[in-house]
């Protein structure tokens, strides 16, 4: 009884968020134009401030003009003097926390600085926003009668120079406020453990007994812990464990390759599956619908947006448009201004938009992940769609995958060379390939147009990896945990030949 007036209670206290929210879904561009014009007000005194002369800028388009494009690479520099202690040089208030984001593509981690605004009107808004957005479509909702479960990344913190670095998981819940820590499980010190399988263990340990009404992670990290997690209890599916579970809030990667597993776990038609978009950056978006396949574009957390036509990047021709330009269905680059002190800042992800009242998105993939040898413009989108079609027809589960291409030599035509983890491999592999071959025509025209008769590109060839090939690929790199990504496609086939030779 008191579990249900608290439930009641908390989610009275959420939903009074809904009409801020439905505000900048009306207003837009002035909400996003008054956001801009403060985070230029607030750092006109920064080294950057100062360069740009943003006292005098009133207009986005004065900011546009003065201001490049960066890419880390362009503001790293900064980024290091702030780090070792440095203030007022992006942004006016000190810069204690920096995200190491440590993906799969570059040797190098980044380090993104989260500023103490960001954490409180960017990072936990959002959420609240999630819970918020959640309840208001979920009006029976009991989400708070239980705990969540949280599946963070495995970086430990670390203090230099009076700053700390680690994980942005790990950083959020460092500092997530008591009322959050109380209501999500494992616990603070096991949620935060360095060594994964250990981690793994303690966390099967104490979330197994534990009333679990909702869960929050990676797709494919969560998957490793939730197949624990039945073999260890003997249960068939997690129902039977967590009857009260209604709702998985997952990002990171695309859902669409283990929806079906996923929905084999939870087998309830109400559980729902709530997407959202967020990065060491900041967080951009989240799905405001059941059963929706977009996202809403989250307007005031300190972010002002930009966006660069796909068509255009990387050209002489490059142009950036705000919100106001951008159209349906088409693919853009995302350019950041942030309350972090990152300005026209390249985050490396591609969206498309499938609504312009109110703005929603569609992850698209990654500026340096597709696969344009041939002309064949693939993207992760092309290729997520395609396998877990694909899976569905044949009845099979996908762990991880990956593709590279299959260059053109002497006389031999290219191709795509894909490797693929399945949980039990196809009965037939070659109608597999030969169906998955067919699946990415359907969706990419530019593919079936060079797969034509095989002019150009031969039908796929397909590699069957080991079991946990993909998990020995990351713990060589030291990156097995919670946050780190499998790169879906390259244009080169430095990731592929590595896979290869782990998976004689």
């Amino acid at each position: 009884m008191a579990l249900s007036i608290i439930n009641s209670i908390v989610s009275w206290i959420l939903k009074k968020r809904i009409h801020q929210i439905e505000l900048f879904m009306k207003y837009p561009h002035e909400v996003q134009n008054e956001l801009l014009l403060n985070l230029i007000q607030r750092a006109k005194h920064t080294e950057i401030g100062k360069k740009y002369d943003f006292s005098s800028v009133l207009t986005y388009e004065q900011f546009a003009d003065r201001v490049p494009v960066a890419a880390y690479e362009d503001v790293e520099p900064l980024i290091e003097r702030s780090r070792k202690g440095e203030a007022n040089i992006y942004w006016p208030e000190p810069i204690r926390f920096f995200a190491k984001s440590s993906g799969t593509t570059n040797a190098k981690s980044k380090f993104i600085p989260v500023s103490s605004d960001a954490l409180e009107n960017c990072h936990y808004k959002a959420g609240k926003d999630m819970l918020c957005l959640y309840l208001n479509n979920n009006e029976e909702s009991q989400l708070f009668t239980g705990k969540s479960l949280r599946l963070g990344g495995s970086k430990q913190l670390y203090e230099d120079n009076n700053t700390v670095f680690g994980d942005l998981s790990a950083i959020l819940i460092d500092n997530l406020p008591l009322w959050a820590e109380l209501g999500s499980t494992p616990s603070h010190k096991t949620s935060l453990m360095n060594e994964w399988t250990e981690k793994m263990k303690a966390i099967v340990k104490e979330t197994k007994n534990e009333n679990v009404t909702s869960l929050l992670g990676v797709p494919s990290w969560l998957m490793v812990l939730l197949n624990n997690v039945l073999q260890d209890t003997g249960k068939n599916n997690l129902l039977e464990l967590w009857p009260n579970a209604e709702v998985y809030f997952h990002g990171g990667i695309s859902f669409e390759p283990y929806r079906d597993q996923y929905k084999k776990m939870f087998p309830k038609d109400s559980f729902r599956f709530y997407e959202n978009y967020n990065a060491s950056e900041g967080f951009f978006a989240i799905q405001d619908r059941n059963n929706a396949d977009d996202m809403l574009l989250m307007l005031d957390y300190g972010i002002f947006y930009e966006f660069i036509p796909m068509d255009t990047f990387g050209t002489s021709n490059q142009k950036t448009v705000s919100l106001a330009g951008v159209e349906i269905n088409k693919s853009y680059a995302v350019v950041i201004t942030t309350n972090s002190g990152l300005w026209r800042y390249l985050i490396g992800d591609t969206v498309r938009f499938t609504s312009l009242s109110p703005y929603r998105i569609k992850i698209t993939g990654r500026t340096k992940h597709y696969i344009n040898v041939f002309g064949e413009e693939l993207m992760i989108e092309n290729t997520d769609t395609a396998i877990a079609k694909t899976a569905k027809e044949f009845n099979v589960d996908i762990v991880e995958y990956t593709v590279a291409p299959v260059f053109m030599k002497d006389k031999e035509k290219g191709a795509h060379e894909w490797m693929i983890e399945f949980k039990k491999n196809p009965d037939d592999l070659k109608a597999f390939t030969k169906r998955l071959d067919e699946n990415i025509q359907g969706i990419n025209s530019d593919y079936e147009a060079k797969r034509y008769n095989s002019m150009t590109l031969n039908e796929l060839v397909l590699n069957v990896a080991q079991p946990d090939l993909f998990h020995l690929w990351l713990s060589k790199k030291d990156k097995l945990g919670g946050q780190n990504k499998i790169p879906r496609l390259s244009n080169d086939r430095c990731y592929l030949e590595q896979l290869k030779e782990l998976n004689n």
